[in-house]
């Protein structure tokens, strides 16, 4: 019962953005408490909106609210801290939208850290600890946290699947593999795993050697194009080059054609 009292004390005096205690309590007008930097973060990220909204009741303010400092909160939380009280460690945070939550937890559940084939459910970090201290558990299957442990247990025996057949390329348990599946290519499903995962890892370094070939030739390419810019831009410069010494040329030629017929007119005139 005081265990239960003491969980109701750390959701009351917790900031519901962060799920720690209360630190530099602050109280927005719609009456929620939070720590000063966590409210003020989340309405940073509203600024460009002009919108400010409370986290909890959702109530839209503007413009942005003056934080109040919550003196009886801040007293209270830290006379918590002095009797022992501490905020839940990361690893027991509250199951959000899309995490898996603890099947023991009532209330509020927290977020699961494994789940049990053999049990079909998921646990929290305190729920668990018999898995660890309980030899009752001791063969159990854990792993990450899921959703879908029912796919992990065969229809027809009610079993853990750990078995694979290569044969029918599907997961089985181990009474079938002495039933309908006897006699086919069967491995334990951690073998399956393992060499799935291991092709998977060369068809990804296979894959990344393609993307970096390509790359390399790209980068070829790049280069075969600057240098054929490079030689045109040359080739522009010395053809109009040349067409400006033949236009030279030519008007010299031109001056000198007009001065001879002047001289071969003045001499004429002369005559």
């Amino acid at each position: 019962m005081a265990q239960k009292a003491v969980q109701l004390d750390r959701e009351t005096f917790s900031c519901s953005i962060c799920l720690d205690l209360l630190k530099d309590s602050v109280t927005t007008p719609c009456g929620h408490s939070y720590c000063k930097n966590c409210i003020n973060d989340h309405w940073d990220t509203e600024d460009e909106k002009r919108i400010y909204s409370c986290p909890q009741c959702r109530k839209s303010f503007t413009p942005r609210p003056e934080l109040l400092k919550n003196t009886m909160l801040a007293v209270l939380v830290e006379q918590l801290k002095k009797t022992g009280l501490q905020a839940a460690p990361a690893d027991l945070c509250y199951a959000g939208p899309e995490d898996v939550a603890c099947d023991v937890c009532t209330g509020r559940k927290l977020r699961a850290v494994k789940s049990c084939l053999q049990c079909v459910a998921s646990y929290c970090e305190k729920h668990l600890q018999p898995h660890y201290e309980s030899a009752a558990f001791k063969k159990h299957k854990l792993v990450e946290p899921s959703e879908k442990l029912q796919e992990n247990i065969c229809s027809r025996h009610d079993e853990v699947m750990k078995m694979f057949c290569r044969t029918d390329q599907q997961c089985i348990c181990y009474l079938c593999s002495v039933d309908e599946h006897k006699g086919h290519d069967t491995v334990s499903a951690a073998a399956e795993r393992t060499e799935r995962q291991r092709e998977l890892e060369g068809s990804r370094h296979n894959i990344q050697q393609r993307i970096q070939d390509r790359e390399e030739d790209v980068k070829l390419l790049q280069q075969e194009v600057e240098k054929i810019f490079t030689q045109l831009i040359r080739l522009m410069e010395e053809r109009r080059s040349d067409v400006k010494q033949q236009v030279r040329s030519q008007q010299e030629t031109e001056g000198s054609r007009v001065k001879e017929l002047q001289e071969n007119h003045f001499s004429d005139l002369h005559h």
